[in-house]
């Protein structure tokens, strides 16, 4: 018996040009960790809904490894958090997401992302994007992705154009004590095949299927 016999998710790998996602080991978690605390983004703005960035650098490094292991153990085919680490060149560069509820029934996925501040700017974010997004259309039979960001958050909202997503109505937030307008965007099937912008390849999610509620 090995891992991928309890666990097949450790075997699934997307890939994209440069990046690399995977389920990360604990070397991956730590190198995640290291990289939440060195920043994620400008300390002046907050563009998540939740301010995990606003906590001191250790304490962003504990949410992290947290948030990571809260996934494994909550996993239910029919409600399941998948967290990638995006590696470059055996470099941890970020975190991609995708997550869902009831996805057997309702074909929907959310996504979510971060990349370290010293990789921002390369276009990285695009390939994470890019390649959860095979993983829902190509390979899980998704029928909508959904996304969002702040107004001010131009970098996300430029990944989601390049994809084909339109807007999807506005969610009030209240970010560092102010209200803010959370922009959400969707994605159909049709809408992604007419827009792939990066090549992605998948390999170990055979095996994976019942994991997310599939036979």
């Amino acid at each position: 018996m090995t891992l991928l016999t309890h666990w097949p998710l450790a075997g699934l790998r997307l890939t994209t040009p440069r990046l690399e996602l995977r389920l990360p080991d604990l070397d991956d978690l730590a190198a995640l960790a290291s990289l939440a605390a060195e920043g994620v983004h400008d300390p002046a703005v907050q563009p998540f809904t939740a301010a995990w960035t606003d906590a001191p650098p250790e304490e962003r490094a504990r949410n992290v490894l947290q948030y990571q292991w809260r996934c494994w153990g909550e996993w239910q085919p029919d409600d399941w958090e998948l967290g990638l680490v995006a590696v470059r060149d055996g470099l941890v560069v970020g975190a991609q997401g995708i997550g869902a509820r009831g996805f057997a029934v309702l074909r929907e996925v959310t996504t979510g992302s971060w990349v370290g501040s010293a990789h921002h700017g390369q276009g990285l974010g695009t390939e994470m994007r890019a390649a959860v997004l095979h993983l829902a259309f190509a390979g899980l039979g998704a029928q909508h992705a959904v996304s969002g960001a702040f107004s001010d958050n131009a970098a996300s909202q430029a990944v989601s154009r390049k994809f084909g997503y339109r807007e999807d109505g506005v969610e009030r937030h209240v970010v560092r004590g102010a209200p803010a307008a959370l922009r959400r965007l969707r994605l159909t099937a049709e809408q992604w095949r007419s827009h792939q912008p990066v090549p992605v390849t998948c390999e170990g999610l055979r095996a994976c299927l019942p994991w997310f509620g599939l036979q």
